[in-house]
């Protein structure tokens, strides 16, 4: 070997073994330093401030425990929220934004339908992993479903599926149905009477009230379904609607001969309201007298940080976070081709028990309490609930088949 070649060789000794030490330097750099997981979060304050609210503190609270125990893949967790005000539109343009400007990795939030549907087309547009906490309607996971989007809580027909279980029990033949005039509403109202009429040919509905969100006349509503004498009430409506309807329900004393099954509860500690819904069956949620330990321990770190108590959309916005990292750690990466198909199948534990989300759909088998409302210390609580577990009330496979795109199954 000339000189020249011993040389050469030197060279490219002295260049593989400064290699190696940079690559086991770079090695040793802190996990803190990685690229941080950027979470957008859409939230509807406009419509629902208070569960909007709740929502964002929950899924804060997770981010937090997540990057106290070192984050996702050695990466810390960042959240960016973004207020759509209950419009569709906003919510599109957020969702763009966060995107394309926050450079986000995943979205989450969208607590009403049809701004969910908005932000799932988005989601399906460029590709972003879109995890819906809140939104209730069909839609999401059937017919307007798609490869990118997943929803966490239970949809319209299970906790549809949950409510006319209850109602076929009891001899009760002429339905009346209140219900907001928007995607949640008519899908709440659709399969209601047929998972009703599944199991009881002989009912009939008699009265129908649509009125538009947040535009309640509880004196129209009210009048129109006691003049057709129902057995029982289908109640769709939330919030300051349902308390509306409740509290000019009771003065027209219409719930002394109808039953009510409500899709949601209240936790008003105004006497007169409270009064009304006494007796309501509804999808509710027993915060302080649920006592396992899971669910003990997320309401004592979220009393410690936020100084309340937590509300039903607060474990949502937890629980949505929580699936987002096991899905990324699953995943090994937040890549949304992997990460979809990391999330299809996954199993992670909850404050309210474990969930799995269905391949099929994308669908969760998160549960929901059902139980009656009464009266505590001046204000309604859930009472002779219990909770049921959201696989024996999603809809069948043949049943998705039939409404679910091809593509969104690919």
């Amino acid at each position: 070997m000339n000189e020249v070649q011993v040389k050469h060789r030197a060279g490219w000794h002295w260049l593989a073994t400064f290699l190696t030490a940079s690559a086991m330097l770079l090695a040793s750099v802190p996990a803190l330093a990685a690229k941080e997981i950027r979470i957008g979060l859409i939230n509807s304050h406009g419509a629902r401030s208070s569960g909007a609210l709740a929502y964002r503190n929950g899924a804060t609270l997770a981010a937090a425990e997540i990057n106290a125990e070192g984050g996702v893949l050695g990466r810390q967790i960042v959240l960016v929220s973004r207020d759509d005000d209950g419009s569709a539109d906003d919510a599109v343009r957020n969702a763009r934004s966060l995107i394309n400007a926050d450079k986000v990795e995943v979205l989450t939030g969208s607590m009403l339908s049809n701004v969910a549907l908005a932000v799932a087309r988005t989601a399906a547009a460029t590709k972003t992993v879109f995890v819906v906490g809140d939104a209730l309607t069909d839609a999401i996971t059937l017919d307007k479903g798609n490869r990118y989007t997943f929803r966490l809580r239970p949809s319209t027909y299970m906790q549809a599926a949950m409510l006319a279980e209850q109602a076929a029990r009891l001899p009760l033949r002429r339905w009346a149905i209140i219900a907001p005039n928007y995607e949640y509403g008519q899908s709440a109202v659709a399969n209601f009477k047929l998972l009703l009429k599944e199991r009881r040919p002989d009912v009939s509905f008699v009265a129908e009230q649509w009125p538009a969100l947040g535009k309640m006349n509880a004196a129209v509503a009210v009048k129109a379904i006691k003049q057709a004498n129902p057995d029982a009430i289908l109640n769709v409506t939330f919030g300051a609607d349902m308390e509306a309807f409740a509290a000019e329900g009771r003065r027209e004393d219409l719930f002394s001969s109808a039953r009510v099954f409500s899709m949601s509860s209240s936790e008003s500690r105004d006497e007169a309201i409270s009064s009304a819904l006494n007796g309501w069956t509804v999808i509710g949620y027993p915060s302080e007298q649920l006592a396992t330990p899971e669910h003990q321990r997320f309401v004592e770190a979220y009393v410690k940080r936020f100084g309340e108590q937590p509300h039903l959309a607060s474990v949502f916005g937890y629980s949505a976070m929580l699936a987002i990292t096991a899905g990324i750690r699953k995943a090994g990466t937040d890549n949304s081709e992997k990460l979809v198909l990391a999330m299809r199948g996954l199993s992670l534990p909850t404050p309210l028990g474990p969930v799995m989300f269905r391949a099929l759909d994308q669908q969760s088998s998160m549960g929901a309490f059902i139980g009656t409302l009464t009266q505590k210390d001046g204000h309604t609580v859930l009472g002779s609930w219990r909770y049921l577990d959201g696989t024996g009330y999603m809809p069948a496979d043949t049943y998705v088949r039939g409404r679910r795109p091809a593509a969104a199954m690919r």
